[in-house]
Formats: structure tokens, sequence, C-alpha cells
């Protein structure tokens, strides 16, 4: 069976997402920051008249926050019937890798990422970290944003 992933850039990194959990991707708009909410959550956005919270990828999954620019970009994401909004360096392309080429990240000791990835595929001579949307959405802060 073959999976069609969206990869994307974060601070180098590749990451891809399947597809079929991507609603959108928006150029970046800015975003309206609220209180005590957890730092990966940079913000909100008015999406067609829907409340979007914005989860900073980078700052969620362990890195410096994200300073976003006119060339980031917003990955609408539907997870458990929720839209969320994913800040991400770049979008790369579409790739299709084989659903058994899937294999588990190495454990390496003190990697903050590990909980977040599904597991990691060769794509066209790079590696791509694909994300387990799941993990990532995870938290009962980030449904109160919204």
């Amino acid at each position: 069976m073959q999976r069609e992933l969206i990869t994307f850039e974060v601070e180098g990194q590749i990451f891809g997402l399947d597809i079929m959990s991507i609603r959108e991707i928006r150029a970046w708009t800015p975003v309206t920051r609220l209180p005590s909410v957890p730092h990966y959550v940079a913000g909100v956005v008015n999406l067609r008249g829907t409340v979007l919270p914005v989860i900073d990828l980078a700052a969620r999954l362990g890195w410096e926050p994200t300073v976003p620019t006119p060339r980031h970009a917003i990955i609408v994401v539907n997870q458990d019937g929720q839209a969320r909004g994913l800040i991400v360096d770049s979008v790369s392309d579409i790739v299709t890798i084989a659903s058994d080429a899937l294999q588990s990240p190495p454990a390496t000791t003190g990697d903050a990422m590990l909980p977040f990835l599904e597991g990691l595929a060769a794509a066209d001579d790079r590696m791509v970290m694909v994300l387990d949307l799941k993990t990532v959405s995870a938290g009962e802060e980030l449904a109160e944003a919204a």
C-alpha cells in the first residue's frame, strides 16, 4: 500500500504529514496571541469565520520558537474533527512512499522530538521524518485555545 505525504521544512529538517489529514496550506498570516497558553501555541487566526489555533511546530518539537516572516506557511490540518494550524518554514512537495517503508526512529537518549514521530522514510535521496499528528496536536491547553 502507498502513502502520500506533504513534505515541509522546519529548522532545516524535512518532515512529512499524511496528505489526507491536510485541509489546506495558507500563506503566513499574523496570529493573535493569547494569554496563558503553552509556549508552542503561537496564537489564533480567523479562518473564514472560525478561530483556528496555530501551533509553532519548531517550538512544539523542542527547538527555538519561530520568528515568522512572509515566507513562512501555515498548514491547516484536521485532527479528530478539530482544525489546527502548523507554522512551517516552507512547504516542499508531495512524495509517495510504501507503507512498509516507514521505519521506527532510532532511540537516542534525551531526544524530545521522538514522541512526535510516527517514523522515518527515505524519499528522493533524503530522509523524511513523518509526524504523528495526534501527538503533535495533543494537549488540553490547545483545545482551550480553540
